[in-house]
């Protein structure tokens, strides 16, 4: 055995985890192949084993499956992938009903596989740290816990209280493990815990000599009753429709998983593995499991390990970061950095409004304080990091200035110029704009080559993406050091080179400009809403527009407009943007905090808002020709031609920044990948004839050049 080290002394069969060439334990194909003789091996040496122990030789206890091997598979491999689970499966049973006491010791993470191999053991002992995480979240890659975890925590919990670790992919840590009886007892951390947790599972095997699994024993009950039963039923008749509300039917795991612990439940244990490894054998073949794999597996992996950062600058972390403008998202990043211990100064014109900017980090922690989820103390560091003024002076020493003011390009450069002398030596500078080019910006600079884009989203506290954009003369260590910086306040970062509008913003530009122009065509606004939440758009187009104000769009639009004529270039609006503009200047509607846009906001307490009447007579046409297939593909593959004019351009270099950007930045459907997993899981020639089709229909917008094409295929990722 190759990835399984196994001795039997005194009658304990040790059996060691350890893959090599590998940081980690995974369930590749030798280590199948090892368990099949594993397997082999225990029964032969039944007669002399009086226990058997699980444990690891890496520093986490095990990994999970080899997702890379997922990433080739077709449906017709269905057939295939079944049989493999079920040999895995196998090996597990014959270990577990060998009528000897096996305990898992869990020295660090095991998550999905890594879990359904820690449930192998009747007895399960961890080392009690809290970076450790347990737990089956295959979910959130589209697939199941098929190696007999849904099974498994499906009996051990009962049908109700596992729901939250196998349809929705909740993980837990040794502490919370040892409340739910999932492990059975916890170690200190430290030098000797290894040492400490076989003395445990030795004198458990001693104390447990016909150890076996709840559900083994004569008189096992499921715990919460059987689907059959009064209460479990009653829930189970409203379970399908919660969870189609939550997905809107885009995301087969969450259903397969609970189809799986229901049916399982009413079935003996070995029918109920089998119906298991059917539905994992669908979902790994099909296209929504490799479209999630590639973006939240591997993509995501990328930016992790730091594959956007340029060269090999030594890791950065800002000491004092100063924030210029204390509004919504001035006080925002102001909140990210100093939960994350970095001493931030928040400058506005004046004292008062810098200390309106620093309450909103006391209103979002005393939620938490009043919650039990923050302590006192803790609130009082972070509040303490934060140094409103409304002195330029104090910005002195910073590693970073950030710019948050308003989108205009002379207070930009005004805010620059002034507070640039501030920087510590060695120190750079960018600005949190979402549209104006940087290149132009930083000819407000000194040092141009400090000089970068970092684009945060709001709400700060809660979207994890910033995109970093790299002026024409910025280089290579301010880029890294703004990496590491977003890094470092637990944000996700993508790296984009300068455009207007650079990625996000204007590929979000045409989803809801396309949602605008849809309206302008005749086809009701209802439809147009209820086609982005069925394509699985966080909310609608319209509701997106309101929510960042229609003045801002025609403000960004009007800043186009001069910029492109200043270039001696004419500015051609769509008409998407023509009807926004229409809406602000003649009917008055400039969006949610002015009072209404494409929605009425009723001022009464618990009211729900409504679209603003007065669209259907003002747009709507009854002979408007429309299907709503046609309205979920124009608003999904408008954005996916924008990503891929964005790579044919150079504004992105990577798949893997578009895919992270696409969905954590403006909500394109996780279900897809993302906005370029989605062309690559449509297939290319699937998707560029349907784009040729929408353009004919519905302008250029859709149109792929030779060159948009080239791109395509050029990023294609190979597994």
């Amino acid at each position: 055995m190759k990835t399984i080290s196994y001795s039997l002394a005194d009658g304990i069969a040790t059996i060691t985890f350890d893959e090599p060439d590998s940081p980690v334990n995974t369930m590749c194909l030798q280590w199948q192949d090892d368990m099949d003789a594993l397997a082999a091996q225990v029964l032969q040496d039944k007669d002399a084993i009086r226990g058997i122990v699980l444990a690891s030789a890496k520093s986490t206890f095990f990994a999970g499956a080899d997702l890379k091997g997922a990433m080739r598979l077709k449906p017709s491999d269905a057939g295939q992938i079944f049989t493999e689970i079920e040999r895995v499966k196998k090996n597990f049973r014959t270990i577990e009903t060998l009528g000897k006491p096996v305990v898992s010791l869990l020295n660090g993470t095991a998550l999905g596989g890594g879990w359904e191999v820690a449930l192998v053991g009747h007895h399960r002992i961890a080392i009690d740290d809290r970076k450790t995480q347990f737990g089956l979240p295959e979910v959130t890659l589209g697939l199941l816990p098929g190696a007999s975890g849904v099974t498994k925590m499906t009996r051990h919990l009962g049908l109700m209280a596992a729901q939250p670790y196998l349809v929705e992919g909740k993980t837990f840590s040794p502490a919370e493990a040892k409340g739910l009886n999932l492990v059975h007892e916890l170690v200190a951390p430290g030098d000797n815990a290894p040492a400490e947790m076989r003395t445990k599972a030795l004198a458990w095997i001693a104390a447990n000599p016909g150890a076996q699994h709840p559900w083994e024993a004569k008189g096992y009950k499921v715990p919460g009753g059987l689907p059959s039963s009064p209460a479990v039923a009653g829930m189970l008749a409203v379970a399908p429709a919660m969870i189609k509300k939550q997905t809107r039917g885009l995301y087969p795991a969450p259903e397969a998983i609970m189809a799986c612990m229901v049916e399982g439940l009413q079935v003996d244990i070995e029918t109920a593995l089998r119906i298991e490894s059917r539905a994992l054998a669908k979902l790994m073949t099909g296209i929504n499991a490799k479209a999630m794999i590639n973006t939240f597996f591997f993509n995501l992996n990328a930016i992790k390990s730091g594959q956007s950062r340029p060269g090999n600058t030594p890791r950065f972390k800002p000491a004092k970061v100063g924030l210029l403008g204390a509004g919504m998202m001035g006080a925002g990043i102001a909140y990210a950095q100093a939960s994350k211990g970095i001493a931030t100064v928040l400058k506005d014109v004046s004292q008062e409004k810098a200390d309106l900017g620093k309450s909103y980090s006391a209103k979002i922690t005393q939620g938490r304080v009043d919650k039990g989820r923050m302590k006192p103390e803790e609130q009082q560091k972070i509040l303490d990091r934060i140094q409103p003024t409304g002195k330029v002076e104090d910005l002195l020493g910073c590693d970073l200035i950030i710019e948050a003011v308003f989108e205009n390009r002379e207070l930009k450069a005004k805010v620059t110029k002034e507070s640039e002398p501030m920087l510590a030596a060695g120190g750079f500078f960018a600005s949190n704009t979402s549209t104006l080019p940087i290149s132009g910006l930083a000819t407000a600079s000194k040092e141009p080559e400090k000089f970068i884009g970092i684009h945060f989203f709001s709400p700060v506290d809660k979207m994890k993406l910033v995109e970093i954009i790299r002026g024409k003369q910025t280089n290579d260590e301010t880029v890294a050091r703004a990496f590491d910086y977003v890094q470092a306040i637990g944000k996700i970062p993508i790296v984009v080179n300068d455009s207007r509008g650079f990625f996000t913003s204007r590929v979000f530009g045409t989803f809801v400009m396309e949602g605008a122009a849809m309206l302008g065509e005749g086809i009701p606004a209802a439809a147009i809403e209820n086609a982005g939440i069925q394509c699985g758009m966080p909310v609608g187009p319209l509701a997106v527009l309101d929510e960042t104000a229609l003045t801002l769009s025609l403000h960004v639009m009007e800043q186009t407009k001069a910029d492109l004529e200043a270039e001696g270039k004419t500015y051609v609006a769509t008409p998407g943007e023509l009807l926004v503009a229409d809406l602000v200047r003649i009917h008055k509607r400039p969006g949610r905090a002015g009072g209404g846009g494409f929605y009425e906001y009723p001022s009464e307490k618990g009211a729900k808002k409504f679209l603003w009447p007065q669209l259907k007579d003002l747009f709507e046409k009854a002979d408007a020709q429309w299907t709503i297939t046609d309205l979920k593909d124009r608003l999904l593959y408008r954005q996916a031609v924008e990503t891929a004019r964005c790579l044919s351009e150079n504004v992105l270099t990577t798949v893997h920044d578009a895919n992270i950007g696409s969905i954590f930045g403006i909500g394109f459907p996780a279900w897809t990948g993302g906005a370029m997993q989605f062309i690559y899981g449509m297939g290319i020639e699937a998707f560029e004839a349907r784009a040729a089709e929408l353009a004919r229909q519905f302008g250029p917008g859709f149109a792929l050049t030779d060159d948009v094409k080239a791109a395509i295929r050029k990023y294609q990722p190979i597994y």
